[in-house]
């Protein structure tokens, strides 16, 4: 791999226990390494906590690099090791549609669920470009789906499948990073790709936008939020294809196509005692909302397209999800 070294200037301060040369250093990688951290664990939080764990590992072991790569490549190495230590002790996260069979009627006590690990939304802004050698984009590569299918993965075929398809490490660099041989990295990369086109539509949704374009994007998504303010089913109902889901985590119930949708939307959002206000924000490279509840943080709510309509919601619950994209617990007094 051909990467932008770090100023030697800087590298030798900082070996020698300067933080702010070290800070130069790793700074401009901080938010691709954020977003490896994600990917791996489905997590904000958790990537915040790797994050910090590996530039902790990274800068007691400075002076272990000997220069013969590159340091970025150097830094994903011990921030993938982070990442499947988490990995080890917490498991994998989950969606609804994980964990049970859709529910054909609303559920009015659904109760949420501590038992399972919930995947939870990414903010997108100012991920990096893609590398030339990579497969995926880099928002092709915190998509939903594509998240969600990693987290069917062992570990180490999860840190496989993004080092070499979503940063371009070769096979070699890969299982000298994770202290394996090159033939366990090439199974590991056959197996996961095997679930991963399991589960992953063949149209991302970087395709889908970019062909329905940023004006008729702002319609779908503008129409969806002014439906559930309005309590209008039927404006809501023209946005969704047949088979469109919707879950909430952490509770565990989902409901899949037009009739089960209605009655939930019907029994629950749409009746609900107080008022709808919305936020635009972009969340895992897709469309998406954030919702206020008379007034206070409700759900980050991405919006999965097919052609022009949605075919998935989620919106995630939780007023903690607002914080990371920089939104406020109770509604801006002017929506961006």
């Amino acid at each position: 791999m051909s990467d932008t070294r770090a100023e030697p200037a800087d590298l030798v301060r900082a070996r020698n226990g300067d933080d702010d040369a070290f800070n130069r250093v790793v700074g401009p990688l901080r938010r691709e390494l954020h977003a490896h951290c994600y990917r791996m664990l489905g997590s904000t939080y958790e990537a915040d906590d790797a994050e910090q764990d590996a530039l902790l590992r990274a800068w007691r072991g400075l002076a272990g690099f000997e220069g013969r790569g590159s340091l970025r490549s150097w830094l994903y190495t011990v921030a993938t090791r982070t990442c499947l230590d988490a990995v080890e002790a917490q498991g994998r996260r989950a969606l609804p549609v994980d964990v049970g069979p859709s529910s054909p009627r609303a559920v009015f006590c659904d109760v949420p669920s501590h038992e399972v690990a919930w995947l939870g939304p990414y903010p997108d802004g100012e991920l990096p470009r893609a590398r030339p050698d990579a497969r995926y984009e880099q928002l092709e590569a915190v998509e939903l789906a594509f998240v969600a299918a990693l987290q069917h993965l062992p570990g180490d075929q999860r840190a496989a499948l993004l080092l070499f398809e979503v940063l371009g490490f070769s096979v070699a660099e890969i299982a000298e990073a994770m202290a394996t041989s090159t033939a366990s990295v090439h199974s590991a990369l056959q197996q996961a790709r095997t679930i991963v086109a399991e589960k992953v539509p063949a149209r991302t949704q970087q395709q889908t936008l970019r062909t329905l374009g940023d004006a008729r994007l702002r319609q779908v998504v503008t129409g969806y939020s002014a439906a559930l303010e309005r309590g209008d089913v039927d404006g809501l109902l023209t946005l969704f294809t047949e088979d469109v889901t919707w879950s909430m985590p952490p509770l565990p119930h989902w409901y899949r196509g037009l009739e089960a949708v209605t009655d939930f939307a019907v029994r629950l959002p749409l009746s609900s005692c107080g008022s709808w206000q919305h936020v635009p924000v972009t969340a895992n490279g897709q469309a998406a909302v954030a919702q206020y509840l008379d007034g206070r943080a409700w759900s980050i709510t991405v919006l999965t397209l097919r052609g022009e309509r949605i075919a998935e919601i989620i919106s995630f619950l939780g007023a903690e999800h607002f914080a990371p994209f920089g939104l406020p617990g109770i509604v801006p007094d002017e929506p961006r």
